[in-house]
Order: C-alpha cells, then structure tokens, then sequence
C-alpha cells in the first residue's frame, strides 16, 4: 500500500490502547530494520526523519528508502514523517516533497507565536492530505538541533491545551512530562538504586498526561525522548573502547502505561543509534583484520530489527494491528 497519513493509526491507537512507534531513521539498514520487524510483527509504524537526517542523508534518498520499504512490506501501513520541523519552510519543503506527517516545533517560541507557526503549516498541510503534530513544553537534552539544558526544560501547562488545540487545528499533541531528548535522559543524582543496584530514573509526570486527556478526550498524545536507552547496548559500547557512562532512559513499563492512556505515539530514536553503535564496536573488536562494512552493518541491522521487535510487542502495543490502521 502507499504511504498514509496519521489520521486513521491514531484513532485506533486511542481507542484500542496502544502506540504507534515512531523510529528515526538515517540510513538504509535502520529503515530495513525497522520494517522487517513490523512487516513480521504486522505491525503499523511512522518513520521520521529529522532536519539533521534530511542533512546528513538528503530528502530525496530519505524518502526513496523510505518508498522501497514500502514495495517490501506492503501489508503494513506506513507514515513518512518529519520530526522536529523547525519552520515553515522546511515542513513545506517536506508536505511538498512526499511526507504524509509532519510536526512543526514551536515549543520554544511564546504561546501566541507557537499558535500562530503552527496554524500556518496546518492550513498549508492539510489542503494536501498531511497530517501535523504540534508541540507545547520542552523537553530537556540534545537530538540533532534541538538542544535544551537539563533545568531549563519546561513542562506542558494542562491549562493551554484546549486552546493550541482548538485554535491551530493540530491532528496530534507532543507534550512534555518527564521525558528527555538523547541517551543522556536522567542525571545519576535524580535516580534511586533498586536492589540489584541499577539507577532507577524518576516517574513520569502522568499526574500532567491524565489532566491534559481529561481536558481534550479522544485526542492523540504524543511522546519525544522516549528511548529506554537498553542497558545491555551501553554495557556493549562501553566494553568495547566507547564511554558512556550514566546513560539512563525512561522506564518500559511507564512507557506501556502511557500507551494505554492516551499517548497514541512515542519516539524511538537512541536505543536503535545504541545498537548500531554497540554492535560495530564489538565487532570490530572481535574482527580487527576486517573491513568491508557489509560484515558489521548486517548485525547492526538485525540488533535493530530485534529491539523493534520487543518495543512492538512489550511496550508499544502495536504488534498484530497494522489491519485496524489501513
């Protein structure tokens, strides 16, 4: 089937209780990876690419991968999204050039000039079938372009929502609870140890999710900086000549309630970099006499299908209702 918009996904998402994983990706073994598992898992899935992968990568290659994933797994439905969108511009470059989502980011801006951004994309979006999430609060650490000191992160005020809402026409609503941008989510001194001795971050700001449901019902949330940053994958790393110490991420199980609230979309993006990166090091270290990146790249590549794999079955929901999301 082609691409889709988010529309359709999210309305069963809300009403099934799931989430739709959205993964970022840059390069043709995350797009493999990630597809492989849904198509085998029948489960439905947005892609995203960000300004720094539409930089690194290019937009055309991007969304022809994106398009070829589509040719080999045509049974499961498939949004091409941009994450983070930073302006006009650049949705507008990406709703004309083949995505069927896009956010535009103005949770930095004061609240009149967030609404009034984002009513501009939406209008320019949806006369053309493209869905668009919107943004209030701001999340704490570092993907790509957005950075945000630990301590100057806001979180989303239940007492706006209703009106960004009602007056830009978004179709989806990041909000901020606790999450955090990067593997670098929480800092050691605002985890507790458990009994075996791991760093336990702090609870998610759900007391925030339930009042901003109660205030738009039947309205899909949406989660950034949601890896669980797998713990396995930074002892790898480090095992391995990496250094990344206190790399903590957010709890699976407070993801998977937040999925069976109204979170209909949670971003995946630092546990499949982890694997990748984990993966080639170890490799490597294993086999110094090789070089040609194939041999590396193909583990890579299944690592990230297998943590997929787990996310649509244990956190997201998802796995088996790519059907219900056509």
């Amino acid at each position: 089937m082609a691409l889709v918009n988010s529309k359709k996904m999210f309305e069963q998402a809300y009403k099934n209780g799931y989430a739709i994983g959205a993964f970022n990706v840059n390069n043709m073994e995350i797009v493999q990876g990630i597809t492989e598992a849904c198509k085998e898992e029948k489960a439905p899935v947005i892609l995203q690419v960000s300004k720094g992968a539409r930089a690194y990568a290019n937009h055309t290659y991007l969304v022809k991968l994106v398009e070829a994933a589509v040719l080999e797994c045509p049974d499961i439905p498939v949004v091409l999204h941009l994450d983070h969108g930073p302006d006009f511009e650049t949705c507008k470059s990406c709703i004309d050039g083949g995505f069927t989502s896009v956010m535009i980011d103005g949770s930095h801006l004061p609240f009149e000039e967030n609404i009034a951004l984002t009513k501009k994309v939406v209008d320019y979006a949806h006369e053309r079938g493209v869905t668009v999430e919107g943004e209030l609060g701001t999340l704490a650490g570092i993907e790509d372009d957005v950075k945000v000191e630990h301590g100057a992160e806001s979180y989303t005020k239940p007492e706006e929502v209703i009106e960004f809402v009602t007056r830009t026409g978004v179709d989806s609503l990041a909000i901020a609870i606790g999450t955090s941008h990067g593997a670098y989510k929480f800092k050691p001194e605002q985890c507790t140890r458990n009994e075996q001795g791991i760093l336990v971050p702090p609870a998610l700001r759900f007391d925030i999710l339930e009042e901003v449901s109660k205030k738009l019902p039947g309205f899909p949330i949406v989660l950034h900086g949601s890896s669980s940053v797998p713990q396995d994958y930074v002892k790898m790393v480090n095992e391995n000549g990496g250094k990344m110490p206190d790399a903590i991420g957010v709890p699976e199980e407070q993801l998977r309630k937040a999925a069976a609230l109204s979170v209909c979309k949670i971003n995946i993006d630092s546990d499949l970099r982890l694997a990748m990166t984990g993966t080639i090091r170890k490799f490597y270290n294993e086999h110094p006499d090789k070089f040609d990146p194939r041999e590396y790249l193909k583990p890579a590549r299944a690592n990230i299908k297998e943590i997929v794999r787990h996310k649509l079955i244990n956190v997201l929901g998802c796995a088996g209702k790519a059907e219900e999301c056509k």
